[in-house]
């Protein structure tokens, strides 16, 4: 593995990649399990720095961070984007992609025993029925629903959900990383699309 990823050892952080099984996955494919990278979850050594200072505050309040996707091997990342190959969703290219680049990270709170928070959409803006309409190679009606996972959706009878991905906002920019418009699960690196984090192959 490259010198400049850490894997993700912490018990304040559940380790549960998407894309390693099929379970919660859109695309519906192990891909991670596919390429040998499994459930292991690995993050530029300066993305961990940042990661490692929601400890106390996870500590305090009884939370956990769990962990979807983190570093993505740009061989994933070309799987992926065949499975599901509209724009908006996964990169073009993979070295468009801050996850193959290790400075992203998609994520979701939990209380101490592991249970999700409540969000407007579960991570991936994933259901069973538009997992399935996706291996169909039908994409507009989850494009529809894709859009109650940007920051901007508002939902009246869904204060909480909306309270939630505030708060996980909050909480992820007040350790210096930046959100994604339009997945509210997403953080990243505020360089971490540029040359000065290079693509890593796996």
């Amino acid at each position: 593995m490259n010198e400049n990823l850490i894997e993700i050892d912490n018990p304040y952080f559940i380790v549960d990649l998407m894309y390693a099984g099929t379970k919660h996955n859109i695309t519906g494919y192990p891909v991670y399990a596919e390429i040998g990278l499994g459930n292991h979850a690995f993050v530029h050594r300066d993305l961990w720095k940042r990661l490692q200072k929601l400890t106390p505050w996870l500590a305090e309040h009884k939370m956990k961070l769990k962990i979807f996707d983190a570093y993505r091997p740009p061989i994933a990342h070309i799987k992926l984007k065949n499975i599901v190959p509209y724009s908006g969703f996964f990169a073009d290219l993979a070295e468009e992609s801050p996850h193959c680049r290790g400075t992203a990270i998609d994520v979701a709170l939990t209380d101490e025993n592991g249970k999700q928070l409540n969000y407007p959409t579960e991570v991936d803006a994933y259901t069973p029925q538009y997992a399935k309409e996706i291996a169909q190679g039908k994409f507009d009606d989850f494009f529809q629903h894709l859009k109650k996972a940007t920051h901007q959706y508002l939902a009246p009878n869904d204060a909480v959900a909306i309270e939630n991905r505030d708060s996980l906002r909050k909480l992820m920019e007040s350790i210096g990383l930046e959100a994604l418009p339009h997945e509210w699960w997403h953080y990243e690196l505020p360089e971490g699309r540029t040359n000065k984090y290079p693509m890593i192959e796996y």
